[in-house]
């Protein structure tokens, strides 16, 4: 057995804790085990499903919370397991804390992989400067190199802002998806749609969705600014945002102070991601900037038109024709228009296993590296090699 200790999960389903879960239930589990490390004692994203799958996690005190703490627990579980495992994979935003791989080599590990999944910092000033500190040492530390794209690899791994020649040969591990998990989505359609509004029936609106946690980067004010330029050409547009973060009131404190009470609808944490998707009409993905945006995948998988920031979003997201790229500059004014348009000249009828154009979706989303099923090998011998 070849053991494997994931760092990654945290308590929100977002986009690394679905992109571990998607290889995780593709692996062969018995040829690899993993155990997950997570930087909290409550219960993580996925947590029961882990388990019921043969895993296990390992929870200790966070470093924000108490930094002395969180090095004498982290010190002692390496140092009585380390042994256990073959390889320690990475799995962060940011390389504010490289703590994990400077225990693994120290008591041991053989694999130390590093995977980047994001582009720029989204975090404090203070965590901008320890990842840009850190990016210079991470070489000692660490044996492999990963990320989900281009734009990720340079921030972790080239000069300084990620600029420059990368330091360190990087692998790109494509964010893939199972897209026939999101597909079933559909199979939830009404329920979901009932949900949504919550008092409000939504059951005929035409539902807008935007997914992520509720923070700067994912630029939902940006989306309930558009909103509020798109209800009055559209009356039935309605804006689900899935995801909880520390906007949250700011959000809410916005759609009030642009009267869409009655036209956003907040889910808070969310698990099943597929039954919104196949709740939607349409997708929107205004990011300042992302790794990849997983987020953006589903949605393709999901068969809704999908409009998302050009020149940030990396374009080797684009599976199918349903996206489409479009500048934030523009303003929400252009966005709207430009929604309005694509609901006019394409349907978001999502796709079921028995329609001919389901293969074809299957096969791009493979050709592209994308669907999980096929990748899953790929991942099993970077691993073990």
């Amino acid at each position: 057995m070849y053991n494997v200790l994931v760092f990654g999960m945290t308590e929100n389903p977002g986009g690394v804790e679905s992109f571990l879960m998607n290889y995780y239930r593709r692996i062969d589990r018995s040829r690899f085990h993993f155990d997950f490390l997570c930087n909290s004692y409550d219960p993580v994203a996925f947590e029961d499903e882990i388990h019921a799958m043969g895993g296990r996690t390992v929870h200790f005190t966070s470093r924000r919370k108490n930094p002395v703490r969180f090095r004498r627990e982290l010190e002692a579980f390496f140092e009585k397991h380390a042994k256990e495992y073959q390889a320690i994979w990475v799995n962060v935003n940011s390389l504010a804390n490289i703590d994990y791989l400077k225990m693994a080599k120290k008591y041991g590990i053989p694999r130390r992989i590093i995977h980047s999944h994001n582009a720029q910092n989204m975090d404090t000033k203070l965590r901008g400067m320890l990842h840009e500190a850190n990016r210079g040492t991470v070489g000692k530390y660490a044996t492999d190199f990963w990320a989900c794209s281009e734009y990720a690899a340079k921030w972790f791994y080239a000069g300084r802002g990620g600029k420059g020649e990368l330091q360190h040969p990087a692998v790109v591990i494509r964010n893939a998806i199972d897209v026939e998990k999101i597909q079933d989505g559909i199979t939830r359609r009404d329920a979901f749609r009932s949900e949504a509004g919550g008092d409000s029936d939504w059951t005929d609106k035409y539902i807008i969705i935007c997914i992520g946690r509720l923070h700067f980067q994912k630029n939902q004010k940006f989306a309930v600014d558009v909103m509020a330029e798109l209800i009055p050409e559209m009356p039935d547009a309605r804006l689900v945002l899935v995801g909880q973060g520390e906007d949250e009131e700011m959000l809410r404190a916005h759609v009030r102070e642009k009267g869409l009470e009655e036209e956003v609808y907040f889910t808070g944490v969310v698990t099943d991601i597929a039954g919104w998707l196949g709740a939607a009409d349409f997708f929107l993905f205004p990011s300042v900037f992302e790794g990849l945006g997983i987020a953006g995948l589903e949605a393709q998988a999901a068969g809704l038109p999908t409009l998302a920031s050009a020149d940030v979003i990396p374009k080797d997201i684009a599976v199918t024709d349903r996206l489409h790229f479009y500048s934030l500059e523009q303003g929400p004014a252009a966005w709207a228009n430009e929604i309005i348009q694509m609901r006019n000249s394409m349907d978001s009828r999502p796709l079921s296993a028995d329609d001919p154009a389901f293969a074809d979706l299957i096969e791009d989303f493979t050709q592209k590296g994308y669907n999980s099923a096929a990748e899953v090998e790929r991942l099993e011998k970077l691993l073990t090699e």
